[in-house]
C-alpha cells in the first residue's frame, strides 16, 4: 500500500469490495470455532461456523416462501438469536431486512408495512400476531408471516408459518441445489442495501433510511482504525436492533471484527451482562450513563466515611488526569503513578460493580449527556466520550477518541468524513458514511444530499479551532429523549389538539426520560363546556384545576396515546391556567409555538412533571 495514503484512504481501500456475507464467510472459515453469539444466562453459544450454517438454511427457506432479492422483510421481535439469524439470512439473499419497534401503534405498523412493500413479516409469537391481524389484509405485497415461537401459531391461517418450517424449506432447497446459497451471496455488491431503518421525521411520518453494505463496513473499518480494542473482543447487545447504534455494534461491527456478542434480552439486566462479559468497549445512551452514575453516588452516600474519603481522593486524581487529556496535554509520570495506585485500590473495584473494569473505549451518543455526568464518571476512572451522528450517517459521523477529546463536544469528523457549517450554523456532512437515501413508496431511493454530496443534518453547531464539533441546537422540531429515541412533538401535539377543549399543547421530552405535555385550554370552548356541565367557575384559571375537566383532558390524552408508539405517549401533563397569545409571547404572530420561550417560562412546571417515578426500562429501550 502506498505510504503516502492517508488513514482514511487505507480505510476506503479496506472496505471497498467487502460485503456482510463475504465477512461472514471469512469468519466461518478462518475463525470457525470462535464464539459468535450467546444469550445472557443461557447455554446457547453459536460459533461462527454454526451461525453461518443456520443463516444458510434460513436464507434458502426465506427464498422458498417468497422473499426475493431486493425485497423487504420486516422484523418485530425482541433481542434473541433468531433476530440475528433471520436478518442475516435475508441479507444473504440480497433482500433488505428492517427491524421495527414493538411499541409502534397499529396505524404506524400499517404505514411501515405498506411503505416498505414488505414481502415477509417475521414476528416473535402470538401476541405480535394478534397485534398485526387487523393490518395483514391491507398488505398487498405480503407473502408470508413467520412466527418464531411456534406455539403462537395455534389454528391461524396458512399464511403464517413457524420458523422451523422456513428452516426445513431451506434444508430441502440446499439438498436440491447445494451451490445456490453461495451463488446468491457472491452476487451481492457493496453498494446494495444491507438494511432499512425507519426514523421519525419532523412531521411524524417515519422515513426509511437505506444503508448499504459499504456504509456499515466502512464504519467498522474506520472504528477499528480509530479505537484500539483486541480482535475477537466480547461485547454486550442490549438496545433494540431498530436502533442504528445496536444494529451496527451488535451485528455489523462484530462480523467485521469476528467478535463475540452476548445478547442481553432484558435491559434491566444490563449491569449483570456487563459484569459477566467485561467488554473492552461499550456504547451507552445518556440515560444508561446517568443511571450508572446515580447508582454509584447512592452507594457512596451510605458508605463509611473512610470509604467516602478514599473515593474522593482517588476521584480527584482521576479527574486531574482526565482534564489534562481533555486539554490535549500529557499526564506527568508522577500523576500517572498516583492514578495507577488509585485505580488499583479504589476505582477498579467500583468499576467492576458496573462491569466496566476492562473498558478501553466508552461512548455516549443519540442524545446530549450532561457534562456533570461525564466528569463524575471520569472521576470513577471511566472516560465516556461523546459521539454524534444519525441513522442517515450510519451512526457515528464525529467521534471523540481516547487520544484526542474535548469534554462537552461530540468530537472531530470520523475518518473520511467532512463536516462544515452552513451560513445559519446548520451542520453539513458528507463522506462514505452518508446513507444511500430515503426509500420511496414505489421502491426507489430518494437521494438526501445536495449536488456536492452534502447532507443537511438539521442540527446547529459550532466548530472550534481544533476541529471539535459542539451541537448547540436543532433546526428541526424534534425531541430526542435521554435514551436516544427520536420523536416528533408536532405529531403528538396535533393529536392532543384534536380534542376541542385543547387550544394549545406542547410536548416536552428533549433530553428527558419520557414525554410530558403542557396543555392550554381553548378560551372559547372550555367555558362553554364548563357551563354545560354545571361547573360554576367557567374561567380558565379555575377550570385548570377542576376535577371534571381534568378527567376530560385525561381522556383526550388517553385517546392520543392510543394512536402513538409507547415512547411517544404522554406520561403526564399539566393544564395551564391562562391562554397563550402572540402578545403573551408563547406564540408567534402566525400562532406557531415559541418552544424556547415556553420551556424557559414554564421550567418549574416542567421539572415538576418529571419528579414522578422514572420509567427506566422504557426509557432505555426506546
Amino acid at each position: 500500500m502506498d505510504p503516502a495514503d492517508t488513514l482514511a484512504d487505507r480505510c476506503a481501500k479496506t472496505a471497498a469490495d467487502l460485503t456482510v456475507p463475504a465477512l461472514l464467510h471469512r469468519n466461518a472459515t478462518e475463525f470457525a470455532n470462535l464464539p459468535a453469539l450467546t444469550t445472557l444466562d443461557r447455554d446457547d453459544t453459536r460459533t461462527w461456523a454454526e451461525l453461518r450454517d443456520e443463516v444458510a438454511e434460513l436464507s434458502g427457506g426465506l427464498a422458498g416462501i417468497g422473499l426475493e432479492p431486493g425485497g423487504q422483510m420486516l422484523i418485530m421481535m425482541s433481542s434473541r438469536p433468531e433476530h440475528w439469524l433471520v436478518d442475516l439470512a435475508a441479507v444473504h439473499l440480497g433482500a433488505v431486512p428492517s427491524t421495527i419497534y414493538p411499541t409502534l401503534s397499529t396505524d404506524q405498523m400499517r404505514h411501515l408495512a405498506l411503505h416498505s412493500r414488505a414481502q415477509v413479516l417475521v414476528l416473535e409469537g402470538a401476541a405480535e400476531l394478534d397485534r398485526w391481524r387487523s393490518v395483514l389484509p391491507d398488505l398487498p405485497n405480503l407473502r408470508r408471516v413467520v412466527l418464531v415461537d411456534e406455539h403462537g401459531l395455534g389454528d391461524t391461517t396458512s399464511d403464517a408459518v413457524p420458523l422451523s418450517h422456513v428452516r426445513s424449506v431451506g434444508q430441502a432447497a440446499h439438498q436440491a441445489d447445494p451451490a445456490a446459497f453461495d451463488r446468491r451471496w457472491r452476487a451481492i455488491r457493496p453498494e446494495q442495501p444491507v438494511t432499512l431503518l425507519y426514523t421519525s421525521g419532523t412531521t411524524g411520518d417515519p422515513k426509511g433510511v437505506v444503508l448499504s453494505h459499504h456504509n456499515v463496513i466502512y464504519q467498522a473499518v474506520a472504528l477499528e482504525a480509530n479505537v484500539s480494542v483486541p480482535d475477537h473482543s466480547p461485547s454486550v447487545a442490549y438496545l433494540p436492533l431498530a436502533h442504528i447504534a445496536e444494529r451496527f455494534l451488535g451485528i455489523y461491527n462484530p462480523i467485521y471484527r469476528a467478535g463475540h456478542v452476548t445478547i442481553c434480552p432484558d435491559p434491566t439486566q444490563l449491569i449483570k451482562a456487563l459484569r459477566t462479559v467485561g467488554p473492552p468497549s461499550f456504547f451507552g445512551v445518556p440515560r444508561i450513563w446517568e443511571k450508572m452514575a446515580a447508582g454509584v453516588q447512592a452507594h457512596l452516600a451510605t458508605a463509611e466515611p473512610a470509604v467516602q474519603a478514599a473515593f474522593s481522593a482517588a476521584s480527584a486524581v482521576a479527574l486531574q488526569a482526565y482534564e489534562l487529556r481533555a486539554a490535549g496535554q500529557a499526564v506527568p509520570d508522577e500523576l500517572a503513578a498516583r492514578l495507577a495506585q488509585a485505580e488499583a485500590t479504589v476505582l477498579r473495584p467500583l468499576q467492576s460493580t458496573l462491569g466496566l473494569q476492562n473498558m478501553l473505549w466508552a461512548g455516549s451518543g443519540a442524545a446530549p449527556i450532561p457534562v456533570d455526568v461525564l466528569r463524575f464518571l471520569a472521576g470513577l476512572g471511566v472516560d465516556v466520550l461523546e459521539v454524534w451522528g444519525m441513522t442517515e450517517t450510519t451512526g457515528t459521523a464525529t467521534i471523540n477518541l481516547p487520544e484526542g477529546f474535548r469534554t462537552g463536544t461530540v468530537g472531530r469528523p470520523h475518518l473520511g468524513m467532512q463536516v462544515r457549517l452552513a451560513d445559519d450554523g446548520e451542520v453539513l456532512v458528507r463522506g462514505p458514511l452518508v446513507c444511500s437515501g430515503y426509500l420511496r413508496g414505489d421502491g426507489s431511493v430518494e437521494p438526501i444530499v445536495d449536488a456536492d454530496g452534502w447532507l443537511a443534518t438539521g442540527d446547529v453547531g459550532t466548530i472550534d479551532d481544533d476541529g471539535y464539533l459542539t451541537i448547540t441546537d436543532r433546526k428541526k422540531e424534534l425531541i430526542i429523549t435521554s435514551s436516544g429515541k427520536n420523536i416528533s412533538p408536532a405529531h403528538i401535539e396535533g393529536l392532543l389538539r384534536a380534542h376541542p377543549l385543547i387550544g394549545q399543547a406542547v410536548a416536552i421530552g428533549d433530553r428527558r426520560p419520557y414525554v410530558t405535555a403542557l396543555i392550554v385550554l381553548d378560551d372559547e370552548v372550555a367555558p362553554q363546556w364548563a357551563r354545560s356541565h354545571g361547573i360554576s367557575d367557567a374561567q380558565l384559571p379555575g377550570l385548570a384545576s377542576d376535577p371534571l375537566l381534568l378527567a376530560e383532558i385525561q381522556a383526550a390524552v388517553d385517546a392520543a396515546n392510543a394512536r402513538l408508539a409507547r415512547p411517544e405517549q404522554v406520561k403526564t401533563f399539566e393544564v395551564l391556567p391562562s391562554s397563550w397569545t402572540p402578545a403573551s409571547g408563547e406564540l408567534t404572530p402566525t400562532l406557531k409555538l415559541r418552544r424556547r420561550v415556553i420551556v424557559d417560562r414554564y421550567g418549574e412546571s416542567i421539572d415538576a412533571l418529571y419528579r414522578a417515578t422514572d420509567p427506566a426500562v422504557e426509557s432505555v429501550t426506546g
